[in-house]
């Protein structure tokens, strides 16, 4: 009989959870609802309505990320250093260095033998986050989707000089007003970031390979600037935005492998209906 595990990682911008047994068998990402509780309650019940899998038969869930707190469900909260490094390492077993690009920060951990030996994360400032990307983007009208495609035409990245994202968001408008082509400013715009996250990269021992994951790993243009800043190529995972959802669940699994071995019990909340009601 299958064995399913979940794992829930609420990001500052991002939800995302995912039912594995040997692998991913249902999955889901969406924007975080201000009222994590109630939304977390909703996107179990639609991953597992994806599956037909019905919520008692899940042996164990986690939860991470930022609002890891607020999932009611959950038998464990895990940081998501460890989160983000077990889901890295399943998809990339060389993992050695990874740099994780949020909404809201941004961090850099170093692998050992498949695990976290150490880590750094920005400031509170956004500029070394998504967020920076998408009020710039904003601000000049273009698809954050299309950001990094766009960039990467630029001939002569403009050189931005505020790292403050309001300050930031300000000078890319002048720029732009004064005929510098949108395709360099773009440029100049992802060149300003990667500099402020390689900055903070380097402050570990960068060690071949270096995964990039979380939504940044979305623009190319954006991996493409952190590699020539880092001096060596970057690898994405198949699905960035979830390794850290997928490290919840395997380590839910670690977890209850490790007792069924020593014989000893794991503790694990009721499983009814109406703990994934709305309420």
């Amino acid at each position: 009989m299958s064995e399913y595990f979940a794992g829930v990682d609420i990001g500052s911008t991002m939800t995302k959870v995912v039912i594995m047994d040997g692998g991913i068998i249902s999955s889901i990402v969406g924007p975080t609802d201000p009222e994590q509780r109630r939304y977390a309650n909703k996107v179990m019940e639609k991953v597992l309505q994806k599956v037909d899998i019905p919520f008692n038969a899940i042996t164990y869930v986690v939860a991470t990320g930022y609002g890891r707190i607020n999932v009611p469900f959950a038998d464990k909260q895990i940081t998501e250093i460890s989160c983000h490094a077990r889901g890295v390492v399943y998809f990339l077993p060389e993992a050695k260095t990874i740099i994780d690009i949020g909404g809201q920060d941004s961090k850099a951990i170093k692998i050992e033998n498949g695990r976290p030996i150490d880590f750094v994360m920005n400031d509170k400032c956004a500029a070394g986050t998504g967020r920076f990307l998408e009020v710039t983007a904003d601000a000049l009208g273009v698809p954050l989707e299309e950001m990094g495609r766009m960039a990467m035409e630029g001939k002569n990245p403009a050189q931005i000089s505020n790292l403050c994202t309001v300050f930031a968001e300000q000078e890319v408008v002048a720029r732009l007003a004064e005929g510098v082509p949108l395709n360099d400013l773009l440029a100049g715009i992802l060149e300003s970031l990667a500099n402020r996250i390689s900055r903070m990269v380097n402050r570990l021992q960068v060690t071949k390979e270096v995964v990039i994951t979380g939504g940044g790993a979305k623009n190319i243009g954006l991996v493409k600037a952190l590699s020539e800043k880092l001096g060596c190529a970057t690898v994405v995972p198949p699905e960035p935005l979830l390794t850290g959802a997928v490290g919840a669940a395997l380590l839910g699994k670690d977890i209850v492998q490790k007792a069924k071995r020593e014989g000893s019990p794991f503790e694990r909340k009721e499983r009814t209906l109406r703990e994934i009601e709305i309420y």
